[in-house]
């Protein structure tokens, strides 16, 4: 079957001729078409962890999907599309998370839990250590990337975060 691309990473590092990378069990993502596809295309390189921290939109999804491809994923057009309806399913905006994490109290917390969590599991916030300026940008350009202008509201999320999940 035609593939977009050749795994590049492969043949930089000189490892063509290597034993494959083993996927891993699809057993941990939600039932659907796609499941298999992205289970076998995504865990060549990270853990399907990576799929399940993630929630965004169409748009995003396609992005990393292609942008994968690129990087070496072995996905025909056809089938990236289909990654792409699985993970929007099942990992996009206010798809139900796996798991919940308690944020410590603070100004803020309210909203990093609504608006944070429409498109990211709180596990990816809190595992995050991050200076004070680099939250800063974070939050201003995910507010600018859904089209959203709440100054106030996105510095009192990175004030939260720094405070919270800030590194020195």
């Amino acid at each position: 079957m035609h593939r977009l691309l050749v795994p590049i990473a492969l043949i930089t590092l000189g490892l063509s001729a290597a034993a494959p990378l083993r996927a891993q069990s699809p057993g941990a993502l939600p039932q659907g078409d796609g499941r298999d596809l992205a289970a076998t295309a995504c865990s060549q390189c990270h853990s399907l962890n990576v799929l399940m921290a993630g929630r965004d939109g169409p748009v995003g999804w396609k992005n990393h999907v292609y942008n994968m491809v690129l990087r070496g994923a072995q996905l025909t057009p056809r089938e990236a599309d289909t990654v792409i309806q699985y993970l929007v399913t099942n990992f996009g905006p206010g798809a139900p998370a796996a798991t919940t994490v308690a944020l410590p109290s603070g100004p803020g917390k309210e909203l990093v839990e609504t608006r944070c969590a429409v498109c990211h599991t709180l596990e990816r916030v809190t595992v995050a250590k991050r200076q004070k300026g680099d939250w800063d940008h974070i939050v201003s350009r995910m507010y600018e990337r859904w089209g959203v202008s709440a100054p106030d509201e996105a510095q009192t999320i990175a004030a939260y975060l720094a405070a919270q999940f800030g590194r020195n």
